[in-house]
């Protein structure tokens, strides 16, 4: 097999172990859940991917090096995750994505399932807000300009 495989990083200088063991255990298992949750919104529109990803590094940044080095270098989510962590900015291709599905799952759901109109009110002010604070997120895409006016 003549595969290519792509540089991994090293990130244990990141890790701030818990000092107990049960500690870390328990830690670990909670990054594992929602890293099971954030799988599960892989696949359902409903449930948000990348909250419990984000929980799930910052758990293992504080329980496991192994297995923080193994999500910030994922395929999927590791460019995610360190756009965030550096930039705390969200690529414009995964925006439009997150925004596009955002859309298509609330419409439906504030015009034909929900009965009370309170509620359909609530839940458009909700979507319209998380809309709006994922579309100001800076876009690590773009390069930077500097603040003193020089070329970087």
């Amino acid at each position: 097999m003549n595969k290519s495989k792509r540089e991994e990083i090293d990130y244990s200088h990141e890790v701030r172990l818990i000092q107990s063991r049960s500690g870390r255990y328990a830690m670990t298992g909670l990054a594992m859940f929602f890293l099971l949750l954030g799988f599960i919104g892989v696949f359902t529109p409903i449930m948000p991917t990348m909250p419990f990803v984000l929980l799930a590094a910052v758990c293992f940044a504080r329980s496991s090096p192994r297995f923080y080095n193994w999500l910030m270098n994922h395929q999927w989510f590791g460019p995610s995750l360190r756009d965030w962590k550096t930039t705390g900015g969200i690529r414009r291709k995964n925006k439009i994505l997150a925004i596009t599905l955002l859309t298509f799952t609330m419409t439906p759901t504030v015009v034909f399932i929900v009965p009370i109109m309170g509620v359909k009110i609530l839940l458009a002010v909700i979507g319209l807000l998380v809309a709006a604070f994922i579309a100001t997120r800076p876009n690590p895409d773009r390069p930077i300009k500097p603040q003193d006016g020089s070329l970087r």
